[in-house]
């Protein structure tokens, strides 16, 4: 346990095949830190009486404060077993929900994880969900079930019934292992049998199938957690103990005389020993026999608790005798069981050699990174590995290698930015002075004091000669300046421009390939660079200084000022970093803004994104308290942006700066770090912004008191059609069906527009295959502008194609008869989940002609004017009528497009221009346009150059009164959308949360009260098998979520904490303009409908905070109130 030099740990980062990366995670709680700490102090960095209490790799003050973490940080260990020293670079993330995305960002950068999970609530929610991240990075976990002791102490269980116990969660966790195998396994089948199904010829033999093909075939025993394979560890990390059952095989082969690797196999699971005939036995249980987990391990375990809680101070010492232990005067002394127990566990069993010797024989090092990761890293968007150029394929084999000869590629990936305080860094730090320099000041100080005292002295005397005792004393003087100067030179201060508080960024970063060296220049590649596209532009073989290279989008050039070791809280200075190594990188704010790929090689390709799994959904508008600190905000937004990989900082139309976060507990820290850390200011907040959806659904069958519609009397139909006619202008034709005819306000072109309700299956799609739909825009763009196409690939082809049949798949019936062929857009920002068809018979347009590479003539000729159509439909999805917000799941279907008189006018006002035109010219045009019309077939010929100048020309006549024409055509396409929306029944969206609670049985109720007040719906309740626990999974609107976990906490005296995860949009049933219309309705809800409508209550506080009109009376039915004394 001897604390490491520096100049140790750069040894020790050299031997790549002795490095073990991991992170440490677990569900919220489950004690992931106070394991890191145990791990630490077995280097000496703290003491080990305060493992699990100080919490080091807690350094924030709100994670000491609230007690969880919220960002990840790492250290590096030093374990040494028999000759072999190991390096361990330790992350510990957060468990809770809310930071899941510092999850991600430590995921990416380690080869192995430790999952830990609480031996009392055994897997939960987010155990769930760092296995499936861990799972999706390709990295190796192990497993540590810990608080092991609150079996003993809490729950009281007998060493049989923890066997059992502990047997089922490792049942529970393989059953997760398990189902991810089987769904990677099953989806591989099926990308093999498409590719079968396109290249038939491939295979002609079986064609008979059976679901498990796969699954038989393929070894999976590896992936289980198994105590006897070794990757399992049993712990109790506040009492610092922990055991692999290696440990135990070795002592009792010794006292049984049973080889060691009989017991490896035979110390878990249903084994049984017959001691007289030193015999293990798989026996049944009838017999009363115990298993040897229970009989070798746990009761041993069992009588020592029982032992130091009685305080049987006999049997202790002869515990501690017979383990040859050494237990201090002051732990047996104390009062505290747990310091004994502490004391005696963590030399008899001690937690740090059991889960090292894990990490170290179970983990992979950086050189076993494994082929499939490799390609998963480098294959960014929708491409595969073979679409990559050959140069960009040649450097797996870099990665594979790890190698750090000067030849090798630098390949480091930076997974965040992270701010630590400018005096924390190593070149800001006051050195420590040596012995010799303390003697030196001391005798200057000793020297300057008796000068001064000389001074002192000698003045008086001198007073009378002035002119003399100014030429004494005045060198002396000066003399002392410089010497005062001198000393402060010594002390090196921080760099002046950072004494100021300043924040500096550091990047959380580990080199894949190369030996990372400080001042080495270096590429930085954003997440959109493509080294394809640097490839055509530079010629191959390039030797120019990187200076002089020409600009490639995404892609920059920087140098590498500081690298620093990250231990914890404390940065330490590095000259240079070998591969397969976590460090820090100093300088990179100005190039970096959350993550980025650095390279020497511009062949090299962005790693594909990190994938998170909370969305960001709370949002708050922040403003300072005093107008004039606004430029502070900006900046301390802009350096919060960078140092949180999960915030999004937005600047709406309206002019607010925007703040969206992950949840509650993740907002409160950003505003926390803005007024404290990056801007410095006061802030005051707004009242979370709750995102909502606008939609249409079919016309009900029932009304509010189920009663079928039109069966019974109308009495006060009046409110009804008054509204409908509010809705409406005059000009606006709405035919039966809820067809919509509207014209150009110059009378030239017609639009008919229907709204209908889309299947939520294909909303569903649709939000689901957003990039796909992103990566088609891409492509009919690039064809719009004459760009070649063999770049798309044949699996961007196939994902392209895979999606049109789900939507055809959904889309059936005689409604939907040929939609999917017409569909022109998606929207809003074109990859939303909202559909324009086009059945307008003089003019096919549609999504899938960049993927067919097919365009009509008539297509470009319109293509303009079809732009602002398109232009007209994403406005009009991006705000709806009810209260300005995105639309979702509705087809707007453009029936008619009449441009007749639009044509006719243009063709007149061509004539008219061409008479005065000079005649050479039109020849002249005529000619070259006839030429080029013969070589160009894909785009529409000449026709587009000469339909724009005669657009143009037919413009100048009707810009003057009503504006351009395109204009026009948007402004009418987006009013016939929304008056198409408003004849159909509106209803609202509303974000929901899926709300995971675990409490006990006499909570319960409790935690129903409140989610019942709060608009909650209980999906199910199961209780926990073994324990009074339930989980409870609910759904709860967003809009209702704030203060949510609060409350649970006060309601239950802390015995039920939510997790809240964002899910789905859910259709809000009320309708926000209802109003009583039939006798039922009236005696029900009486004249005013007073009863609060949900919806409407949400509709209008977003119309109140955009500022839009809100129709609602203050005061009705006012009475005059009168005092008592008027009344007299």
């Amino acid at each position: 346990m001897v604390l490491n030099s520096l100049d140790k740990m750069i040894q020790l980062q050299k031997n790549t095949a002795n490095i073990r990366n991991i992170c440490v995670l677990a569900h919220v709680d489950h004690g992931k830190t106070t394991l890191a700490d145990c791990l630490i102090s077995s280097n000496g960095i703290i003491s080990s009486r305060l493992a699990g209490k100080l919490r080091y790799m807690d350094s924030r003050e709100d994670e000491q404060v609230r007690g969880i973490t919220m960002k990840s940080s790492a250290i590096s260990l030093h374990y040494a077993k028999g000759e072999e020293e190991y390096l361990i670079n330790l992350i510990d993330s957060p468990g809770h929900v809310d930071f899941s995305s510092e999850v991600s960002t430590a995921v990416r950068i380690c080869d192995g994880c430790i999952i830990v999970v609480d031996a009392v609530e055994g897997v939960c929610p987010q155990t769930q969900a760092v296995l499936r991240q861990a799972w999706l990075e390709n990295i190796r976990p192990v497993l540590v079930i810990n608080k092991i002791d609150r079996l003993i102490v809490e729950l009281k269980f007998t060493p049989q019934e923890a066997y059992s116990h502990l047997k089922n969660i490792l049942e529970q966790i393989n059953a997760l292992t398990g189902a991810l195998f089987t769904s990677k396994v099953l989806e591989e089948r099926a990308e093999r049998e498409t590719e079968s199904q396109v290249n038939p010829n491939s295979e002609q033999g079986e064609q008979v199938y059976d679901w498990s093909t796969g699954l038989e075939d393929t070894d999976d025993s590896h992936l289980y957690f198994s105590p006897d394979q070794g990757n399992v560890v049993f712990t109790s990390a506040i009492d610092g103990w922990g055991f692999g059952i290696e440990h135990f095989a070795e002592i009792y082969s010794q006292k049984i005389g049973i080889k060691k690797e009989v017991l490896l196999k035979t110390l878990w699971g249903d084994y049984y020993i017959n001691t007289k005939a030193k015999k293990i036995m798989k026996v049944d249980q009838a017999k009363g026999k115990k298993p040897l987990f229970v009989q070798l391990i746990l009761e041993n375990i069992w009588s020592l608790y029982d032992a130091v809680l009685k305080k049987d101070k006999e049997k202790i010492d002869k515990i501690v005798t017979s383990l040859g232990l050494k237990i201090g005067a002051r732990e047996a002394r104390h009062s505290d069981p747990k310091v004994q127990i502490n004391a005696i566990c963590s030399q008899w069993l001690p937690i740090s050699q059991a889960v090292l010797a894990m990490v170290c024989q179970k983990l992979p090092s950086p050189l076993d990174i494994t082929a499939e990761r490799v390609e998963k890293l480098m294959c960014a968007g929708s491409q595969t590995f073979d679409s990559l150029p050959p140069e960009t394929q040649a450097l797996k084999a870099a990665f594979m290698k790890c190698g750090s000869e000067d030849t090798a590629p630098v390949i480091i990936f930076v997974s965040k930015m992270f701010a630590v305080d400018a005096k924390a860094l190593p070149q800001n730090k006051q050195r420590p002075l040596t012995q010799e320099e303390i003697a030196e000041r001391h005798e200057r100080a000793r020297r300057r004091h008796a000068e001064k005292l000389a001074a002192a002295q000698g003045q008086a005397p001198l007073e009378p000669t002035q002119d003399g005792s100014a030429l004494e004393t005045s060198p002396q003087g000066e003399e002392l300046k410089g010497d005062e100067q001198e000393v402060e030179s010594e002390t090196p201060k921080p760099v002046p421009q950072e004494g100021t508080d300043r924040e500096a960024f550091i990047a959380f970063a580990r080199v894949f390939s190369g030996v990372a060296r400080r001042g080495k220049k270096i590429f930085v590649l954003g997440p959109k660079y493509s080294p394809l596209e640097f490839l055509q532009r530079v010629p191959l073989g390039f030797s120019a200084p990187l200076d002089d290279l020409p600009p490639v989008p995404h892609m920059a050039c920087c140098t590498l000022e500081n690298l620093y070791l990250l231990m914890g809280r404390e940065l330490e200075d590095l000259e240079k970093v070998p591969p397969g190594n976590v460090l820090g990188i100093g300088g990179l704010q100005d190039f970096v803004l959350k993550s980025a790929t650095l390279s020497t090689l511009p062949s090299c390709p962005p790693f594909i994104p990190l994938n998170f799994e909370a969305t960001p959904i709370v949002r708050v508008a922040v403003e300072p308290k005093h107008p004039s600190e606004m430029p502070q905000l900006v900046r301390g937004m802009k350096l919060l942006n960078q140092a949180d990989p999960c915030v999004q900082i937005l600047i709406q139309e309206t002019g607010e700066h925007v703040l969206v976060t992950a949840g509650e507990v993740h907002l409160q820290r950003c505003l926390d770090d803005l007024k404290e850390r990056f801007a410095k200011i006061q802030i005051s907040v707004s009242e979370p912004i709750i995102p909502f959806r606008e939609t249409i659904t079919k016309p009900p069958t029932v009304d509010m008191v189920n009663e079928e519609i039109g069966k019974q009397q109308k009495v006060a139909v009046i409110h009804q059609t008054k509204e409908d006619q509010n809705r409406i202008p005059e000009g606006i034709q709405v035919y039966s069906g809820g067809l919509i005819t509207m014209t150009t306000p110059n009378k030239l072109a017609t639009l008919s527009v229907r709204a209908m309700p889309l299947p939520e299956e294909v909303t569903q799609i649709l939000e689901e295959n957003s990039d796909v739909i992103r990566s088609m825009e891409q492509l009919i763009s690039s064809l719009n502008e004459g760009k070649n196409t063999q770049m798309i690939h044949q699996k961007t082809q196939e994902k392209i194609w895979e999606f049109k049949g789900k939507l055809e798949q959904h889309l059936t019936g005689r409604k939907w008869r040929n939609t999917v062929d017409q569909i022109w857009s998606f929207g809003p920002r074109k990859c939303g989940p909202n559909i324009l068809v086009n059945k307008s018979k003089d003019f096919q347009n549609s999504v899938w002609t960049g993927p067919d590479g097919k365009a009509s003539k008539e297509a470009s000729r319109y293509r303009d004017l079809g732009n602002s159509i398109v232009s007209g439909f994403q406005l009009a999805t991006l705000s709806g009528p009810m209260c300005e917000e995105p639309l979702m799941g509705v087809c707007f279907v453009l029936e008619e497009w009449d441009l007749s008189k639009f044509e006719d006018q243009t063709a007149s006002d061509k004539q008219n221009q061409e008479q005065s035109d000079l005649v050479k010219e039109g020849q002249g045009e005529g000619e070259t346009c006839s030429g080029r019309d013969e070589h160009q077939d894909l785009q529409g010929g000449c026709s587009e150059p000469s339909e724009k100048k005669a657009s143009q020309k037919g413009e100048s006549s009707l810009t003057d009164c009503y504006g351009p024409f395109s204009g026009q055509l948007i402004a009418t396409m987006k009013e016939a959308c929304r008056y198409a929306l408003q004849v159909k029944p509106q209803r609202l969206m509303a974000a929901m949360y899926t709300c995971d609670i675990m409490a006990t049985s006499d909570v319960l109720g409790r935690v129903y009260a409140v989610l019942s007040k709060r608009e909650g719906r209980v999906l199910q309740e199961e209780m926990k098998e073994g324990t009074d626990m339930f989980i409870i999974k609910a759904v709860l609107p967003v809009a209702e979520s704030f203060g949510f976990a609060d409350e649970i906490r006060k309601r239950t005296s802390g015995l039920a904490s939510p997790q809240l995860i964002f899910s789905h949009w859910e259709i809000i049933p009320s309708d926000p303009f209802w109003v009583p219309t039939t006798e039922e309705e009236y005696l029900h809800f009486g004249e005013k409908a007073d009863s609060e409508n949900q919806a409407r209550k949400y509709m209008n506080a977003v119309r109140k905070r955009k500022g839009l009109y809100v129709e609602e009376k203050i005061v009705e039915h006012a009475e005059k109130q009168r005092t008592l004394s008027k009344n007299k």
